[in-house]
């Protein structure tokens, strides 16, 4: 028999890992080049930075803003309180003015003036009866708001600011301030009710179902023009 030469048995087939690794020095060359750009990173960085500080800086003051717009909610209510001396100007005063439309003016607390500034025509408004005696302290009716704030000429009443209110209705019963801090248990949210929290503030938010109430023990009010139903 032949033998057949074992070729496979080369010097080369013997150290395989020598053959495979020799290249692995031309591979280190591609990759000095990713190594070097790391200024703009840090400048990326930097203005990541800038614009997190900036934005934190500008929450505060959207946050503070709309802190500082808080006390404008009441500016959406519809129903108001309107304090007077009968004396000054009662309701026979209001509605025997021409078209039952007057001005109401001489407002000059902060928060009063601001109240007036916020309504809006067709606003209604509980008109109150201030004075001396506990008996005169009471809702008497409803007028609405005919014209929004404005200013007068110089000289004029109106001149540091007023709204224009309409009668509506005269109540069939008056409310004393008594009844409305004895329902303070009762009522939903009187017990905060800024004609009790309050004593000295002329012009004031009503809560909804703080109207509704009132209304209720006031017998409800004959509108103008209407003619009242007498029971037989």
């Amino acid at each position: 028999m032949v033998r057949i030469p074992r070729a496979i048995t080369s010097p080369l087939a013997q150290f395989p890992a020598k053959t495979r690794t020799s290249p692995a020095p031309a591979i280190a060359v591609p990759l000095n080049p990713h190594r070097m750009p790391r200024k703009p990173a840090a400048a990326s960085k930097k203005a990541a930075s800038t614009v997190t500080a900036a934005s934190k800086k500008a929450a505060p003051t959207v946050s503070g803003a709309s802190k500082k717009a808080a006390p404008t909610v009441a500016a959406a209510s519809k129903y108001w309180l309107l304090k007077t001396e009968p004396g000054e100007w009662s309701w026979s005063d209001q509605a025997s003015a021409p078209g039952g439309v007057g001005p109401w003016d001489g407002v000059r607390n902060h928060q009063a003036m601001n109240n007036l500034r916020a309504m809006r025509c067709g606003d209604r408004c509980l008109f109150y009866h201030s004075g001396a005696g506990a008996a005169s302290r009471r809702v008497v009716g409803v007028v609405e708001v005919a014209r929004e704030w404005y200013e007068g000429a110089e000289g004029e009443a109106t001149a540091g600011g007023a709204v224009d209110v309409r009668a509506v209705g005269e109540f069939q019963k008056p409310v004393g301030l008594g009844e409305i801090k004895n329902a303070s248990e009762e009522v939903e949210g009187m017990k905060d009710f800024a004609l009790i929290r309050q004593a000295r503030l002329s012009v004031m938010p009503v809560p909804a179902n703080i109207w509704d109430w009132i209304c209720e023990m006031g017998g409800g009010f004959v509108q103008d023009g209407e003619v009242e139903e007498k029971e037989d």
